[in-house]
């Protein structure tokens, strides 16, 4: 009697639902079967189901990532788990545990108004919480990962819930464990171990220059404040254009390939990464070959930022993927860099 009483409420199911408001590109998709998951412990029953059912199923968080075709047969899982509170403390750090659900850009100010700064150069990054380890999401010189302790999943294969501690997160640049295995976890939960001991980022072109003038080092809502103008003037608002931020990854490539562009071109604009390899702006790239500003029917390339491809109204995900196609080979046929998309094709 009592375990049925203790029973976790079924996940809300909505058949056919429209998610032209769940996704930032504005695309007109359908989900068949859409569930909202707002608790952990609704996953088991319902992954059991889906599983005895032989039903595909994905994992939609806030959308700002993605590209959706028309149509999501199957189950669609919308992340609505809510809730962030400091689990621990000690002399060096703070421990915070924050649901997958979570608007992002609202957990770094949140953050910032309880004295845990640390996450504030990764202000305005649209999305929830579960999706940023997922795809690393870094931005201004910093990484999220650098901030995870652990993550809570539902992992579809062993149909258990698991805690990976940040070494088994596999984080690289734009890259995790969990994306090297797609459609086998479901985040959950994220801990961040946030350092007491703050330091000021500013290595990046665009933020050192807000400071330069400045005698002091700013402060971590200076920083926050700066990220968001810079990001507010750079990419466009997805309520006002659909689009998914950065389309495209930054290139690495060898040390000595990026020493021959160099020479060829001049402006080249490119970055030390790790010994031996360099990153490329692949903003500048798609700019060198002409598609800064260029519209291709309903789609096109932002005007003041090359690295964001926008849905001016009533593209399709395959309008967007065919301008792609194009800015990859135009990329490929002058500087010899293959470019990576970076939002997830659904």
């Amino acid at each position: 009697m009592n375990s049925a009483k203790n029973a976790p409420k079924p996940a809300k199911l909505t058949p056919n639902l429209g998610l032209k408001h769940r996704n930032s590109f504005g695309l007109d998709s359908k989900a068949e079967l859409a569930y909202e998951i707002t608790s952990a412990d609704q996953l088991p029953a319902l992954m059991k189901e889906l599983g005895d059912k032989k039903l595909a199923w994905r994992v939609l968080g806030g959308g700002s990532n993605v590209i959706l075709p028309e149509s999501l047969p199957g189950a669609t899982l919308l992340i609505n788990i809510l809730g962030q509170e400091l689990i621990q403390s000690d002399d060096s750090n703070s421990w915070l545990s924050v649901g997958a659900g979570v608007n992002w850009h609202e957990l770094v100010s949140w953050a910032l108004e309880h004295n845990l700064p640390g996450l504030e150069n990764l202000a305005l990054i649209p999305g929830t919480v579960g999706a940023a380890p997922i795809q690393n999401i870094g931005a201004y010189g910093l990484e999220v990962g650098e901030y995870i302790d652990s993550i809570e999943a539902f992992d579809s294969a062993a149909h258990a819930f698991v805690t990976l501690p940040k070494e088994a997160c596999q984080f690289a640049y734009r890259d995790s464990y969990f994306k090297q295995n797609p459609n086998r976890f479901i985040v959950t939960k994220v801990v961040f171990k946030i350092p007491k001991a703050w330091q000021a980022r500013l290595q990046y072109a665009d933020l050192a220059k807000q400071f330069a003038e400045s005698n002091s080092s700013p402060s971590a809502k200076q920083i926050f404040d700066a990220v968001c103008t810079i990001r507010s003037n750079k990419l466009p608002d997805p309520k006002v254009i659909g689009n998914a931020g950065s389309f495209f990854q930054n290139p690495i490539v060898p040390s000595e390939q990026c020493e021959q562009l160099s020479k060829k071109f001049p402006n080249l604009v490119s970055y030390p990464d790790t010994p031996g390899m360099c990153k490329l702006a692949a903003g500048w790239l798609i700019d060198q070959c002409g598609f800064k500003g260029k519209r291709v029917g309903p789609v096109g390339v932002y005007e003041n930022q090359a690295l964001v491809l926008v849905n001016h109204g009533g593209g399709t995900s395959t309008d967007i993927l065919n301008l792609a196609k194009s800015i990859r080979e135009e990329v490929l046929k002058k500087f010899g860099v293959q470019l990576e998309i970076e939002p997830n094709i659904l």
